[in-house]
């Protein structure tokens, strides 16, 4: 009798553990639920608010035509903040490592101006580019991320340069 009560005693602590495992797995899993929900609505509603900044670029691709190798490719993409409230760039990365892009680090008030320098390394890279600088920023955008492009085509140093129109882009 005695060994069927510890038993039982033992059979009901191992169901009360069991159950509070499976209450913690429960509340980690709806806790999660709860912050993507919160993440993605707060990311939804971030790009829609009609008093969001707004990029509006001068220019958002840049041909630098044909460059001799060696030569330094920089160009400004100069834009305004079109919207209501201050525009922040979080971060500009572009797609290789020959592409350095330098930005405005300040907020851009409704209506100023700002830029993002782009130079390109033509050492040892003969033949047409064209390379993608991605813009993380609070910016009102159709995208996660806002886009803007160099392209060109440089010449090995020993080539005659030799006029082209439209180098086809190499990636």
């Amino acid at each position: 009798m005695l060994t069927r009560l510890i038993l039982l005693q033992h059979q009901q602590i191992l169901s009360n553990q069991l159950t509070n495992k499976l209450k913690l797995v429960v509340m980690k899993n709806i806790f999660s639920f709860i912050v993507l929900l919160t993440l993605s609505i707060s990311g939804f509603s971030q790009n829609n608010r009609p008093t969001a900044p707004v990029f509006k670029f001068v220019e958002e691709t840049h041909n630098f035509g044909t460059l001799k190798e060696g030569a330094e490719a920089s160009y400004d993409f100069m834009f305004t903040n079109a919207g209501k409230e201050p525009l922040i760039i979080q971060d500009c990365k572009a797609s290789c490592g020959c592409t350095t892009p330098e930005w405005t680090k300040a907020p851009i008030l409704p209506g100023q101006s700002g830029k993002i320098n782009v130079k390109y390394d033509t050492k040892g890279r003969p033949g047409s580019f064209n390379k993608s600088i991605y813009i993380a920023s609070n910016a009102k955008s159709k995208e996660k991320r806002y886009e803007i492009i160099i392209t060109g085509n440089v010449i090995a140093s020993g080539e005659k340069e030799t006029p082209s129109k439209s180098p086809e882009p190499k990636h």
